[in-house]
């Protein structure tokens, strides 16, 4: 089996209009079996978008048209490529509640999902972590250094991983490394390897799934998968599922990083 657990589709407003029948394609032609598109998750609808454009996620407004897409898919390529229906959840603390109101509604819709940390807060204001290496660099200077940010990121992901989001809960943690970015910019003066070692034992624990991510690997000022080798040869010897995702924005984003990954 030859999976990709991760993809992105038209209906992200900061991603590419690839129509989603052409990610299908060059999938099947690139040889892989199944598919996951994960789209970002409308938001919490109180919860006010940090980056500049608003253009974080889907639109509550767009989901029904993006299932309706997907099931289109899955019947035209029945028999040729297993295609699942999911969901990039965001999972923002303190809006808990609004996440569980949107995956009791599309839950039952979805077959496979991914739970991702990309916006933090810090003295009342929120930063998306990923949005650009200014955004970065502004929040080292909000947190009082690298190190922080990152202990806050871990911290975070760790409070997603042991969440009460309902039945529907996503079951694949997304990018859990995604703190390191913008690593070769902004290196951090510790190893965070006692905070990623206890992210996987509450993985294990609650029986959830790993994001292997290659996005990392092609971005200039990081230059690893999220999460890197170790941690995933790690993961795989405690005996957690690990699902390679390109994180693909963009056809051309089709199968990114893998031949730089090992464990595949």
């Amino acid at each position: 089996m030859k999976r990709d657990g991760h993809i992105h589709t038209p209906f992200c407003p900061h991603g590419s209009k690839d129509a989603m029948e052409e990610y299908v394609e060059r999938l099947i032609a690139l040889g892989y079996t199944h598919i996951t598109f994960t789209e970002h998750a409308p938001l919490p609808r109180d919860f006010i978008d940090p980056v500049p454009e608003k253009d974080s996620a889907m639109q509550f407004g767009q989901m029904d048209d993006y299932l309706k897409e997907i099931d289109r898919l899955k019947r035209k390529y029945d028999g040729r490529i297993v295609i699942l229906a999911g969901l990039e959840v965001d999972y923002i603390e303190g809006y808990e509640e609004g996440t569980k109101e949107l995956l009791t509604k599309y839950g039952p819709f979805l077959d496979d999902s991914i739970l991702s940390v990309h916006f933090l807060k810090k003295d009342g204001a929120w930063y998306c972590l990923d949005y650009s290496d200014e955004t970065f660099g502004r929040m080292t200077e909000a947190y009082g250094g690298v190190d922080a940010v990152h202990e806050d990121y871990y911290r975070a992901v760790l409070s997603s991983i042991r969440s009460d989001l309902g039945p529907y809960k996503p079951k694949r943690i997304g990018h859990m490394t995604l703190a390191n970015k913008f690593q070769k910019l902004y290196p951090t003066t510790r190893s965070f390897s006692r905070d990623i070692s206890t992210i996987l034992e509450a993985i294990l624990a609650n029986g959830l799934e790993v994001d292997y991510n290659g996005a990392g690997v092609i971005k200039p000022h990081c230059g690893e998968s999220y999460p890197p080798e170790p941690v995933i040869r790690k993961a795989y010897g405690m005996g957690i599922p690990v699902v390679y995702g390109s994180d693909a924005h963009t056809v051309r984003g089709l199968d990114q990083g893998r031949t730089r990954m090992t464990f595949l």
